[in-house]
């Protein structure tokens, strides 16, 4: 029998957060101002999200939109504010301009939330060489937190992304080097795309905008989220 996949909503608030879990969603991504694709969250939002639900929570450490880290010691007094409240899973990623991993922004924040799991989001799907950005990361000083990779495969999304992720996915079941963390799929990811990387093993899926069928300005829909919950639990196709 396969293991349940996992299944992590876009939260902005408790309402959010309430309704991804009674449609069966096993964890949280907190963001806030998603046109910007998603920055950190306040201190208080991710307050008032903790004592609404006990599902375990990832917080976006992401001070403007893009993928430069920007003012690195603000975004460290966020962080140090959101653990000193609780938060112990975080997600975040930097590039440099010419598209390598910002090491040292990385290193600064993961000192910061000292040893907590994190997942290094979609900047990966910008980086100028995805494999030297893997091997660059693993390894590298306070990266020992790092569990996940969010990503489409290609900065157009899962469409787009589909031959990479099920090439990388094959890569993390070999044990390469630099490929050890979880692929989360997320990025324009679409119900009909579910069997063809269940079968190839990815077990792990990120949704925003398909949980709020009315739109973003609209809060995520419980029946949404319990329809792509619906998907994940059916049995998998093993590719032949």
């Amino acid at each position: 029998m396969s293991k349940r996949a996992l299944l992590e909503v876009i939260a902005l608030g408790p309402q959010d957060a309430v309704a991804a879990r009674a449609g069966g969603a096993d964890r949280l991504e907190l963001v806030t101002d998603m046109a910007a694709d998603g920055l950190t969250p306040p201190r208080a939002a991710f307050a008032a999200i903790r004592a609404a639900v006990d599902l375990p929570l990832r917080v976006m450490l992401r001070a403007a939109d893009g993928f430069a880290a920007g003012d690195v010691a603000a975004l460290c007094e966020e962080a140090a504010a959101l653990r000193a409240e609780g938060a112990d899973e975080f997600v975040l990623g930097f590039l440099t301009p010419d598209g390598r991993p910002d090491l040292d922004a990385v290193a600064a924040l993961a000192e910061v939330i000292d040893g907590c799991r994190w997942t290094f989001h979609r900047a990966i799907d910008r980086a100028a060489d995805r494999d030297a950005l893997r091997k660059e990361l693993s390894g590298a000083p306070g990266t020992a937190g790092l569990d996940t990779y969010l990503t489409a495969g290609a900065a157009q999304g899962v469409d787009a992304g589909v031959p990479t992720l099920l090439a990388e996915q094959a890569r993390t079941a070999a044990g390469e080097p630099g490929y050890g963390p979880r692929i989360l799929v997320g990025g324009g990811l679409g119900l009909g795309q579910l069997p063809a990387l269940r079968a190839a093993g990815l077990d792990a899926f990120h949704i925003g905008g398909a949980a709020r069928p009315a739109g973003w300005s609209a809060p995520v829909d419980a029946a949404a989220v319990r329809t792509w919950r619906e998907a994940l639990d059916q049995p998998v196709v093993q590719r032949v």
